[in-house]
This record gives structure tokens, sequence and C-alpha cells, in this order.
């Protein structure tokens, strides 16, 4: 199954929502390319995109998220902070699920592995808390040519 199969197929509720690796065609797919968040909101899942080369430190990510999930509070926040965001979103709600792409994640994987780690943690942890509720969560690790260790394939 290509990428934009398995994309059609998460948004369907075919697939169990989980932290995946996602493998986009070239382009469209390309980093910066937010198509995939139209076809989302057309389904009812909630799109967020995650550009990771804004990101090569804790600081950062957390920063990142502070701006997309628009928490502002979070920018100066911790893991733990992150963690409670993720598992709360009542600020944003959706009607079929949340979707949540971070692309260029390899680069806080060059710069900071344990950070990265961490980041897979909270990410695993927000998926099981909204697994069983009518919006679940689904990450996708986009990149192109990498792999993250331990985190399944989407396509």
């Amino acid at each position: 199954m290509d990428a934009n199969q398995a994309l059609n197929e998460l948004l369907a509720g075919r697939l169990k929502p989980g932290v995946y690796q996602w493998r986009t065609p070239p382009a469209p797919g390309a980093i910066g390319d937010t198509s995939w968040t139209d076809r989302a909101e057309e389904a009812g899942w909630r799109g967020f995109h995650l550009d990771g080369r804004r990101a090569r430190d804790k600081a950062g990510f957390v920063r990142l998220c502070a701006d997309v999930f628009e928490v502002p509070a979070l920018a100066g926040g911790d893991w733990d902070d992150l963690a409670r965001c993720l598992e709360d979103l009542s600020w944003t709600p959706a009607k079929h699920g949340y979707l949540v792409l971070y692309e260029s994640w390899s680069e806080l994987a060059d710069a900071d592995q344990k950070s990265l780690r961490v980041v897979l943690d909270v990410f695993g942890d927000a998926v099981k808390t909204w697994r069983d509720t009518p919006t679940p969560m689904t990450v996708l690790m986009s990149s192109v040519g990498v792999e993250v260790a331990g985190v399944p394939r989407l396509g």
C-alpha cells in the first residue's frame, strides 16, 4: 500500500491509530507540502504540521509545538507540559480525530537523539490517551531517506 492509500485508510478509520513512519512520494508530499491537511479536514480530522527544520533541541521542539498547537504558554514549558497539551486538545476539537505530521524529525535526531526519544514517548502516550475515544490521534513521522528505529511504517 502506498503512502497516499495508507493515509486514506487511516482517515477512513480502517487502520489503527498510532505513531508511524510515513514515506510520501517526492511530489506532492515533499517537505512543506500540506495538501494532506485538506484531506484530513475533509474527513473530519484536525491536522497539525510540525516542520522539524525549526527544532534541533528540546527548547526548539517545545516552541514549535507551542506555535503549531496554538498554546503560547507551552513555549517555555517542558516535556510534561507538552504531554498534558497533547492529551487535552479541548481548545481545538475534532470531529473524527487528530493527525500530526512531524516532518524532518531527523534534524532533532541528528542534534539531540535523547530529545527525539522523549518526543516519541510523548507522542506514543498521547496516541494511547486518544486511542479509544471518538477522536483518536495518529502521528506520522515523515522523512526522506531515513527511518526511526522501532517505529512501524504506514505506507
